[in-house]
């Protein structure tokens, strides 16, 4: 009798600076990993999104047989360019390339991120990083979201966000020549401006034309400082910091159902339960939820998990 070895997943996390792989059998178990470049085509070029992700499963299926990789998911934020044929056709040519089993499903971020948090086929998943989105997440699948708008239209609660409510915070300041300086007053005119030297007036000019100066996306730079800020216990900081929890308790609470008892996941740079926002966010959510606050871990463990599930769907005996 012919001997079969077991069925093996390949799970992928493609974002705009990084692409990780992973391939593991359906319980989980990591056989190999690789990472490389940026991989999500709404950020490069197609072909060469697509090579970053195949360099990264390459090096993730180093020493395995791609034959046992039996399907895959890669998940990425902005999945609808991948209905776009000129996108979709290089990485439809790198899995081919690459000589697996079974096909690659692309998933929301979102779904990954929500799977690589909890077991549980149904709830909320709320990304706060760069921008801030939420979703319902229903049989492993999104099938609602709040925000994700982008920076001009929302993110609220996001990196960008605490960047511009500092900046704005730093003028208000100096429209009332304020003395001394509120520290995270200071500290944004110190990575700004260099110093924060001169009077009041033409430093509120030189940092406005400095912000206009740069894509507006860099505003999310300067997060960092009012979380820092805040945990050193700068009212200012604090005020802010309280204002983006609640933004992004109200981003989550618009996908839920009134008593909704389902998990909710937190992912993203500012979600963590060791920064003042993910702290002040985890006391909101709570307040409001009987469901189970959970942390996602890496996306690609996600994107495993959900690759394994498809497998045990009854298309795929």
């Amino acid at each position: 009798m012919p001997h079969h070895d077991p069925a093996l997943v390949l799970g992928l996390d493609v974002g705009g600076t990084s692409s990780r792989a992973l391939v593991a059998d359906v319980s989980g178990r990591e056989l190999g990993a690789g990472t490389a470049g940026g991989g999500n085509p709404n950020s490069h070029r197609p072909e060469r999104a697509a090579e970053q992700v195949a360099s990264a499963a390459r090096a993730a299926l180093s020493g395995i047989d791609p034959g046992r990789v039996r399907g895959g998911v890669l998940g990425m934020a902005g999945v609808s360019a991948m209905t776009n044929p000129a996108v979709a056709e290089p990485f439809t040519r790198i899995w081919d390339e690459l000589g697996l089993a079974g096909t690659v499903r692309v998933a929301s971020d979102c779904e990954v991120s929500f799977a690589a948090g909890t077991d549980s086929p149904e709830g909320t998943v709320l990304i706060a990083g760069t921008g801030s989105i939420a979703a319902r997440i229903r049989d492993h699948r999104l099938v609602a979201t709040s925000g994700g708008y982008g920076w001009l239209l929302g993110d609220e609660g996001s990196a960008f966000w605490l960047g511009r409510e500092a900046v704005r915070a730093t003028l208000e300041s100096l429209d009332r020549e304020e003395h001394p300086r509120d520290p995270l007053v200071s500290a944004v005119l110190d990575r700004t401006l260099g110093d924060e030297t001169g009077h009041a007036d033409d430093l509120s000019k030189r940092l406005i034309a400095t912000v206009n100066n740069v894509a507006p996306i860099r505003l999310a730079e300067l997060a960092p400082l009012v979380t820092d800020s805040a945990g050193a216990g700068d009212v200012l900081a604090h005020d802010i910091v309280a204002r983006a929890a609640t933004l992004l308790a109200d981003t989550a609470q618009a996908v839920r159902d009134a008593g909704d008892t389902t998990p909710i996941v937190l992912a993203g740079s500012l979600t963590g339960a060791d920064n003042p926002l993910g702290a002040a966010l985890r006391t909101e959510l709570a307040g409001r939820n009987s469901g189970e606050l959970g942390t996602a871990g890496p996306g690609a463990e996600g994107a495993v998990r959900l690759a394994a599930l498809d497998l045990d769907a009854p298309s795929n005996p």
